[in-house]
C-alpha cells in the first residue's frame, strides 16, 4: 500500500496515450499556486514525505508517480524503448495537472524525475513557470562526459541499459540485496525510513516494476538521447528559471559542473552544491523545503 501524506488525498487520472490507458497514482493537498513533484530511482512519490506537507502550506502540492513506478501504470516496453521515453513520461504529468485545471504550475524533480521535469519544460514550455532540479546534469551531458570515475561510481547506468531481460533476471534472483547495495552505497539506508524502504522495495520485488525501470534507463540511453540532441541540433532552449542543486558528497559534484552543463540547455540558471549525497529530498529535506519556498516563491 502506498504512503499517503497528513492532509493529501490519494487520487488516481488515466491518461490516454499510444500505449492504451496510463493510471498515474498521484497524492494532492495545499492550496496556491500549483507545484508538481517527480521522484527518482528506483524510488516513488513517497520521497516527498518530509517535504511535501510543509509546502502545502503555500502551493497546492501533486506529488505523483512516475508511469512505471509505485502505484502507476507499468506497461511492458516497446522495441524501441518509447514507452518510457522521457517525453512519453512527461506527457503523462502534463495531462494529470491539465485534468486538475493547471494549465501552468511549477516543477521540481529528483534524478529520474528531474529528467522527465527537463523534457516536460522542453515539450510544454508554455505551462512549467519555473524549474527545481534535484542532483542531475542534463542527460546528454552525462553521457557525452562519461569518465572512468563515473562509470565506476555510477555503473547501474550501463547495467540497466542492457538488453531485457538480463537486468530484470538478476535483479529479481535478490531485490533486497540489489536496493541495499544501490541506495546503501549513496548515504546508507538509514535515511529511509521503514515505510518508506518497504515501498521501494516492493516496487524492485515487482517484475513489471523493474521492467519499467530498466525500460526507462534503455530510454535515457536511446530515444531520449534522439530527442535531446534534436533540441541542441535547433537551438532551442529552456526561457524560463531553472534552479539545480547537487549534493557536495555525491558523483554528480565529483564529475560534472551542473551550473555550466545546464547552460547548455537554458538560459536562466542558479543552484549551488548542498550539504548531501544524492538522496536531498530525505536527508536534507529542511533545505529543500527553505530553497523551494524561496524559489518558487
Amino acid at each position: 500500500m502506498s504512503i499517503s501524506f497528513p492532509g493529501f488525498d490519494a487520487k488516481k487520472f488515466s491518461v490516454d496515450s499510444e500505449e492504451g490507458s496510463i493510471e498515474i497514482s498521484y497524492l494532492i493537498g495545499g492550496g496556491g499556486p500549483p507545484l508538481l513533484l517527480l521522484h527518482g530511482f528506483p524510488q516513488t512519490k513517497a520521497i516527498w514525505s518530509q517535504v511535501a506537507p510543509e509546502l502545502a502550506k503555500h502551493f497546492t502540492v501533486i506529488a505523483a508517480d512516475l508511469r512505471g513506478y509505485g502505484a502507476s501504470s507499468k506497461p511492458h516496453g516497446e522495441v524501441d524503448h518509447s514507452t518510457y521515453s522521457k517525453r512519453s513520461m512527461a506527457a503523462d504529468q502534463h495531462a494529470l495537472m491539465k485534468s486538475l485545471g493547471f494549465n501552468q504550475f511549477f516543477l521540481l524533480g529528483h534524478d529520474r524525475g528531474g529528467r522527465v521535469s527537463h523534457r516536460l519544460a522542453m515539450d510544454f514550455p508554455e505551462s512549467v513557470l519555473r524549474l527545481m532540479v534535484l542532483d542531475i546534469s542534463p542527460t546528454l551531458t552525462m553521457y557525452d562526459k562519461t569518465s572512468m570515475e563515473f562509470a565506476k561510481g555510477y555503473w547501474h547506468w550501463f547495467f540497466l541499459i542492457q538488453p531485457e531481460p538480463v537486468p530484470e533476471t538478476m535483479i529479481g534472483a535478490n531485490p533486497e540485496y540489489w536496493l541495499k547495495n544501490h541506495m546503501g552505497r549513496h548515504a546508507g539506508t538509514g535515511i529511509f525510513s521503514p515505510d518508506r524502504w518497504a515501498e521501494y522495495l516492493a516496487g524492485a520485488s515487482d517484475p513489471k516494476s523493474m521492467h519499467a525501470m530498466c525500460e526507462d534507463y534503455r530510454a535515457a540511453a536511446s530515444i531520449d538521447l534522439i530527442h535531446d540532441r534534436a533540441d541542441r541540433a535547433s537551438g532551442k532552449k529552456l526561457k524560463i528559471p531553472l534552479r539545480v542543486l547537487w549534493g557536495e558528497h555525491g558523483l554528480v559534484n565529483k564529475c560534472f559542473k551542473p551550473i555550466e552543463d545546464w547552460k547548455e540547455v537554458s538560459m536562466v540558471v542558479t543552484g549551488r552544491a548542498v550539504p548531501s549525497g544524492h538522496y536531498i529530498p530525505e536527508e536534507t529535506p529542511e533545505l529543500l523545503i527553505a530553497e523551494a519556498k524561496e524559489f518558487f516563491s
